[in-house]
């Protein structure tokens, strides 16, 4: 209830438009859609060192679909990367990628979202399919 009151409130007082309420919500779920994407084609592959080229790309197609998509792809990028290391505190040691693989992934993320070419990440022998 709170939400909605919050969301009506700052509609009014931003003159956001109910069409561009829309336009943004249909831009962020195709966002999230494209970073699922990514990731399921990262798990398809199973390419060492092709990491980061997939979070760059999923991050650049969700970003393109504007700023809804943009949102989106920080919000789970954010998301993909706090649980991780929170899961590390509760094994008592590291999920293998460190704190300095997770600036590099943040680094890989903001990369593909500020619409950077996200083949500057593109592992040599990753199959043209991805």
């Amino acid at each position: 209830m709170k939400l909605s009151i919050g969301i009506i409130f700052c509609s009014l007082v931003l003159g956001v438009s109910s069409r561009e309420w829309f336009t943004f919500l249909k831009e962020a779920g195709q966002g999230a859609k494209d970073m699922w994407r990514a990731y399921s084609d990262m798990r398809e592959a199973n390419y060492i060192g092709a990491d980061k080229y997939f979070h760059a790309r999923g991050n650049y197609d969700a970003a393109q679909r504007g700023p809804g998509g943009a949102w989106a792809a920080k919000v789970i990028s954010d998301a993909r990367e706090n649980a991780q290391r929170l899961t590390d505190r509760f094994k008592f040691g590291d999920s293998g990628h460190g704190e300095a693989d997770s600036r590099a992934d943040q680094a890989a993320n903001e990369w593909g979202r500020s619409g950077k070419d996200p083949n500057h990440f593109r592992p040599r022998g990753l199959p043209d399919k991805y």
